[in-house]
């Protein structure tokens, strides 16, 4: 994901990448550089020790890593100040991920069952994906859930405010979700493929561009995108 996004912002005339660290990566090196904004794209293990390095900076930062919950995005917060540069943490850089969520959220509340489906590639650290566990966040929120008792979670996948999320990890798969609504008489099927590393880039460039004119934590792209959403809630 961080060699994409560099791509992209390679390809821009307004912005530049000025420094990073990745350890599989002898290009980049791990020294303070003078930048304006920081891109998060590590691992759930490491992150919240480089977000507080990051606030103690004072700089705006987009958080792409994987695997941020309603539990720890409150834990950010506990650090990272509403006045302070943004901590913009996006679960999902894809422009169609996010619509696919909004679209879920404002279908949940019409339908009496729920479950989601995520596919993605083997190597992937985090299961259920980031972008799975704020979509059933999302439709937990607007009173969405599955409404048969589910008994063993093992066999269903995990459970996140009641809703069923199943996570599957194959060679040849970038990023898929589904997610299935039923109801008397009719079922809604909402998917989202990303054949493709490069549908993240448009929407990181965007998150780039927007964190320096944010404060305080936001979550998701929705708000720029889209505006008027629900910008503090766990979101695509």
């Amino acid at each position: 994901m961080a060699s994409e996004i560099a791509d992209a912002i390679a390809s821009t005339e307004d912005l530049v990448v000025a420094g990073g660290y990745n350890p599989r990566r002898a290009e980049y090196t791990d020294s303070d550089v003078d930048a304006d904004v920081v891109l998060e794209v590590t691992r759930p293990e490491v992150v919240m020790g480089n977000l507080r390095r990051w606030q103690e900076r004072g700089l705006p930062c987009v958080v792409g890593t994987s695997g941020f919950t309603a539990e720890s995005i409150e834990e950010v917060r506990s650090f990272w100040g509403a006045d302070d540069p943004a901590c913009l943490i996006v679960p999902n850089f894809s422009i169609g991920a996010v619509l696919m969520i909004r679209f879920a959220e404002a279908a949940a509340s019409w339908f009496e069952d729920v479950e989601i489906v995520e596919r993605h590639h083997a190597d992937k650290p985090d299961a259920p994906s980031g972008t799975a566990i704020n979509t059933a966040e999302r439709i937990a929120s607007v009173g969405g859930a599955a409404s048969v008792e589910l008994d063993g979670a093992a066999a269903h996948g995990e459970l996140h405010h009641g809703i069923a999320i199943h996570s599957m990890r194959h060679e040849g798969v970038v990023a898929q979700q589904e997610v299935f609504f039923s109801g008397p008489g009719e079922s809604l099927r909402i998917e989202h493929v990303s054949g493709d590393r490069a549908s993240f880039r448009r929407g990181a460039l965007v998150a780039l561009r927007a964190v320096t004119e944010l404060r305080g934590v936001h979550v998701g792209l929705d708000e720029i995108l889209i505006g008027g959403s629900s910008g503090d809630r766990p979101q695509s």
